[in-house]
């Protein structure tokens, strides 16, 4: 199966996402990686932009798409089985469920979602029990949108955050060809 996998802005969980594209591979998937832009260019905190763009790239052995030009042929050229969004962020999140297209992430999956292939959101966001739920909501009631099980994870000093369980992005992905979701759907807190 050939998976897009994208990533998007929430950098304090890339060391538990990166990971989860090699598992892919290892399971025989073809993965290709997308990046939003301000996932390829900044310096965080967390990591060099540079040097997780080369463990991408190295996990994957394919080039980052990042422009609008790159995934723009994605659902004319059916380029993937299935796409994933890990981490999808509130941004993305609210994006995909308002039927906003101005980044190569929501791009991917709008050009994607035309040839009604499955789209696996893995969110993370601090507002997932505040207004993102509506926009979250919105998402679990549509047609080829699976979710990466996912709970909260600070509930003392951020109770309207969760995320996913990032671990569980490869037999999500498994599900979502099938066109199941995993369950549960939702999960204890993740510890961090």
């Amino acid at each position: 199966m050939t998976v897009g996998f994208a990533l998007t802005g929430s950098f304090c969980t890339f060391s538990q996402v990166i990971p989860q594209m090699g598992k892919l591979v290892e399971a025989g998937h073809t993965v290709v990686p997308i990046l939003s832009p301000i996932s390829y260019v900044s310096d965080t905190r967390f990591g060099e932009a540079g040097t997780f763009r080369r463990q991408i790239e190295e996990i994957t052995g394919r080039a980052i798409l990042h422009t609008m030009q790159e995934v723009e042929p994605v659902g004319p050229k059916k380029m993937f089985d299935l796409l994933v969004v890990a981490p999808a962020t509130s941004n993305t999140i609210g994006k995909l469920a308002n039927g906003v297209n101005d980044t190569p992430v929501t791009m991917a999956c709008k050009s994607h979602l035309r040839n009604g292939r499955p789209v696996v959101l893995a969110i993370s966001t601090n507002d997932a029990l505040g207004l993102s739920a509506r926009n979250i909501g919105t998402l679990l009631a549509l047609r080829d949108f699976y979710f990466v099980p996912f709970g909260q994870d600070n509930v003392e000093k951020k109770p309207r955050s969760m995320v996913a369980h990032f671990d569980l992005i490869p037999p999500t992905v498994e599900a979502a060809a099938k066109g199941e979701q995993l369950q549960p759907l939702l999960l204890p807190p993740v510890l961090q």
